[in-house]
């Protein structure tokens, strides 16, 4: 971390990733500014009033903003190596960063504690700093959803800098630079295939673990994760033998309960998804010194982030739900929570990219086909774009061909509008897919369309 002050340039600063980084910064004292093609296609963008009010210049992404008085850029990676703003660096001399490699810097400097695993990163990290936080601990945090508690109108609720020397971070494998990390803590969430295939992910897990400086939390009802535990390492689970295992679990529709060494606590989130992710915290939290009851006092207080099970509408006739839910295991997790609450729903899903779709073809047919009953539909839109070389030799349509022929209800349209000719049937109604935040319009476009 820069204890002198340096002036930063953001190169795709509305992305979650990056605006975390740069609102962290901003606050640190540092002088911010950056460009997003998001908000010269809209220069109302919700995000870029926030990081004004923050103090952040915001420029044209066309290499105008960036002069030889910044000490760095730092582009995200969906910013190619071809745009003015990169060409424009590197003909000033600027140092420059991608935002993982950047992000794994600042954490040398404090004392971090890296959230990792195919699924629950986001929730888990934010639910962490957000009990540090009521808790009095004043943890700094660089996120890559938003926190409901953290949202203020100068800010979107992806960072929080605070006083002490604690970091917490969400270390994603996606781009392999997971192995970048040396942490003091890390949390070990799962593994299954997300963005790679899944003993490639688990060679980087591995190598994120011999990292870690101090102690290691780890979830051993996970094989695979069980079987790298290295000695000393903090366990949770709900099933096999560990140190935070908790009894007389209760899984409502929207909320669980549970007991852990007699201590009674209450989650304002459901599924058994959302209580590992909690039993990490309190893990982690229970190791440093935090007794379980005061953790039990401040959980109930979470109420999780943007695009996770946010509910549109639940008016006892009608419930329609958004989330984040985009590779097989997740997606399974969820259907599974889904199926608790009533026969009768209609899933409508977005694919997140060629390549991953590609990647997870088979996965998701299967995922899909055993967990959709025949009160359900799926409705698949087509796969989102969001620019770039990828091949687009696969559709939505070989999902649906694949889970039809395996029994299951499967729907194409091409276009949303189509969803709200096909309201009449279903009680609830769930919107899932990632990166793309409008699927969060769809969901309250249905919920608006079902009010009347």
């Amino acid at each position: 971390m820069h204890t002198k002050r340096i002036k930063i340039f953001f190169s795709g600063i509305g992305g979650s990733g990056l605006s975390a980084i740069a609102g962290f910064m901003a606050d640190k004292g540092h002088t911010v500014a950056g460009s997003d093609r998001a908000f010269d296609r809209d220069p109302m963008h919700p995000l870029k009033k926030r990081l004004r009010s923050r103090g952040i210049s915001i420029m044209p992404q066309d290499g105008s903003g960036l002069d030889d008085s910044f000490d760095l850029a730092v582009f995200s990676t969906a910013v190619e190596p071809d745009m003015p703003e990169a060409l424009k660096a590197k003909e000033l001399g600027i140092s420059v960063k991608t935002r993982p490699d950047y992000l794994a810097e600042i954490t040398e400097s404090f004392n971090t504690i890296a959230v990792s695993g195919t699924s629950g990163k986001s929730t888990t990290s934010g639910m962490l700093a957000f009990l540090m936080e009521r808790l009095g601990l004043e943890p700094n945090f660089i996120g890559g959803g938003r926190v409901g508690g953290f949202k203020t109108e100068t800010n979107p609720g992806n960072w929080l800098a605070g006083d002490s020397n604690h970091l917490v971070i969400e270390a994603c494998e996606s781009d392999g630079t997971i192995v970048n990390y040396k942490p003091q803590y890390s949390i070990v969430l799962n593994l299954a295939l997300d963005h790679h295939p899944v003993d490639e992910t688990a060679e980087m897990f591995g190598t994120f673990i011999r990292n870690t400086r101090e102690k290691v939390i780890l979830n051993v009802d996970d094989e695979r994760l069980a079987a790298m535990a290295p000695e000393g390492t903090v366990t949770f689970s709900l099933q096999n033998p560990s140190m935070y295992r908790p009894e007389a679990v209760e899984y409502g529709p929207f909320s669980t309960y549970f007991a852990l060494n007699g201590v009674r606590f209450s989650l304002s989130l459901p599924g058994k998804y959302n209580l590992y992710n909690a039993l990490s915290c309190i893990a982690f939290l229970s190791e440093t010194g935090t007794p379980l009851d005061a953790i039990a006092g401040v959980l109930p207080e979470f109420d999780g982030i943007d695009r996770r099970f946010d509910i549109y509408l639940n008016d006892g006739e009608h419930l329609v739900i958004d989330d984040y839910a985009h590779n097989p295991h997740k997606i399974g997790s969820l259907m599974e929570m889904i199926k608790g609450l009533g026969e009768g729903v209609c899933y409508i899903f977005q694919p997140h990219g060629f390549g991953p779709t590609r990647l997870m073809k088979d996965e998701y047919i299967k995922v899909f086909a055993d967990n959709l009953r025949t009160s359900d539909r799926l409705i698949l839109l087509p796969i989102f774009y969001a620019g770039g070389t990828a091949g687009r030799d696969i559709s939505s349509r070989d999902l649906a061909d694949g889970i039809n022929a395996r029994g299951g209800s499967a729907y194409v349209v091409e276009e949303r509008k189509e969803i709200m000719g096909m309201l009449d049937k279903y009680r609830t109604y769930v919107v899932f897919g990632a990166r793309d935040e409008s699927l969060a319009d769809l969901a309250r476009g249905i919920a608006e369309r079902l009010k009347k």
